[in-house]
């Protein structure tokens, strides 16, 4: 092989200085901890983080949203029972405005439209229709303003202060009143405080007469000077008259007596502002329902939808979580014994979970419910979802445990000499972390599922006392689909969102948590 000779300068050759040296340098970057890693993941999923942010909205809504309405779970108004949901951001518009467009035949229309000539509270949105070519009449009928009248009974205490108020005021809440003899014929309205125009009977129907310009005509019950010099009073002393009181030496009579007082007749929105402000004194200032009340028209129990709801919610969320905490507790401990051990240790305690998860989840609660009776309903939920809901949970522990205690760290630490103990909770939970967290996020949903299922199919009742759940107002909405959706339909959005948020937030905790995309830009 041929050889080669460089001839290299002799000063070429210089003895290195110590500062020439060259060292590895200190790394720049921090090191990533493991919940600082699995927070950047998370965050890198799109779906998961609008999740939780729909997640985190509904939690507080569920907490705080209740504490910001006047309203309680125990509040409840038949006559306002069915009222459309309403903002003040749209009572301008078409839309949210607690009316709804109903086209109505022509005495129909004037019984609800004459309750705005009355008392200028429009039970025909700003008394705006359209007359179709069939006869018909288009229009928008208000839900907070169509019970209209009504006859209410009094002492005379209480008489004199609504008087009072109305002078203080300057609002009118009585109005004049019909005698009971020229009230309608037909039975079901002889008590219909709104007709106050004469009237007559049409087959089954009350139909008003009319004049020769098509309006009605007034059928208050009058009095004169005769009459009070024959004895005739009437108590009402307020300066509140409505228009034509007292002309031609005609008065109104606002009252007529009962054996323990009188009977009145009042507009039911203005008497609701009183009695909510001056009686009550509860912080209602008026009717006002942001997702409207539950039942149908006067016929149902008339409670908030808003304040059930997000109450309802705050219960669910915080049951769901309690049994949740619980059997991942109990859970994790026993697949985690079952899991790392396995052997017969881990056959015996199969077997006892076989045992338990063959007995159906409506088996339980029934004999649960037979044995407890109705005393106490959330004790009994939780000891219904206690008894087996941690079995899937254990379950889920052991595979994990199955899968990691025979890695190569794992022997390592157990070489060491480090006691089983430390290697179970140290070196193999951190791992299974991600899978149980992931379970446990989807436990919450599915009890509240399970427990709205329950409320709705009525083998569970949540709904006495300060208590409701989202399964009770959606079996409220159910026979009122036709007449009062907006009853089903709020619980139901809100449980839709639930679950599907949970879902994909529970997806990205999945991957978030697994320590083999530890580091991973993906």
């Amino acid at each position: 092989m041929d050889t080669k000779t460089y001839d290299i300068p002799k000063e070429k050759f210089q003895f290195a200085k110590k500062s020439d040296l060259s060292h590895d340098t200190k790394l720049d970057t921090k090191p990533v901890g493991y919940l600082h890693d699995a927070f950047r993941r998370f965050c890198k999923n799109k779906g998961a983080v609008v999740a939780a942010v729909i997640i985190a909205v509904l939690v507080l809504l569920a907490l705080f949203a209740p504490l910001f309405t006047p309203y309680s779970v125990k509040y409840r108004d038949s006559n306002f029972a069915g009222t459309l949901p309403k903002l003040k951001l749209f009572e301008n518009t078409n839309f949210w405005d607690g009316c709804k467009e109903e086209t109505l035949d022509k005495y129909t229309f004037i019984y609800n439209y004459a309750m705005g000539q009355e008392t200028g509270h429009n039970a025909i949105k700003n008394q705006k229709y359209e007359l179709l070519d069939n006869g018909l009449y288009k229009c928008r009928v208000d839900s907070y303003h169509k019970k209209g009248m009504v006859y209410i009974n009094m002492d005379m205490d209480d008489y004199f202060a609504l008087q009072a108020y109305q002078d203080e005021y300057d609002v009118q809440v009585i109005y004049p009143t019909i005698k009971k003899r020229d009230r309608p014929e037909a039975p079901q309205d002889t008590e219909d405080a709104n007709y106050y125009f004469k009237t007559q009977k049409k087959g089954s129907k009350t139909i008003p007469v009319l004049d020769d310009n098509g309006n009605v005509i007034l059928n208050y019950w009058t009095y004169t000077q005769f009459d009070i010099e024959q004895g005739f009073t009437d108590d009402y002393t307020s300066k509140k008259r409505i228009a034509g009181d007292g002309e031609n030496g005609v008065w109104y009579a606002y009252s007529s007596p009962t054996s323990s007082g009188v009977q009145v007749r009042v507009n039911y929105y203005e008497y609701y502002i009183y009695n909510h402000k001056i009686i009550e004194k509860d912080g209602i200032e008026e009717p006002y329902f942001i997702f409207g009340t539950t039942g149908s028209n006067g016929t149902g129990e008339g409670k908030d939808i808003f304040t059930c709801l997000f109450s309802g919610a705050r219960f669910s969320f915080l049951f769901a979580i309690a049994v949740a905490a619980v059997n991942m507790f109990v859970g994790a401990i026993y697949g985690a014994v079952a899991g790392y051990y396995g052997g017969k240790v881990d056959l015996i305690m199969e077997r006892i979970t076989d045992v338990l998860s063959a007995v159906p989840f409506m088996i339980v609660i029934t004999l649960l419910k037979l044995h407890m009776g109705a005393s106490s309903q959330i004790l009994l939920l939780f000891i219904a979802f206690f008894l087996t809901g941690w079995i899937g949970m254990a379950g889920t522990t052991r595979m994990q445990f199955y899968r990691y205690k025979n890695q190569e760290y794992v022997l390592a630490a157990r070489t060491l000499g480090a006691r089983d103990r430390r290697i179970m909770w140290k070196h193999i939970f951190p791992n299974a972390l991600g899978t149980l967290v992931t379970s446990c996020a989807l436990v919450i949903p599915s009890m509240i599922y399970s427990e709205t299922n329950l409320s709705y199919l009525g083998i569970i009742n949540l709904s006495s006392g300060s208590i409701t759940s989202v399964g009770t107002l959606i079996a409220a909405g159910q026979s009122v689909l036709s007449t009062a959706p907006h009853v089903a339909l709020f619980p139901s959005v809100f449980l839709a969102l639930l679950m599907l948020s949970f879902n994909l937030f529970g997806n990205g905790l999945r991957d978030a948590f697994n320590p083999s995309l530890r580091g991973s830009e993906g």
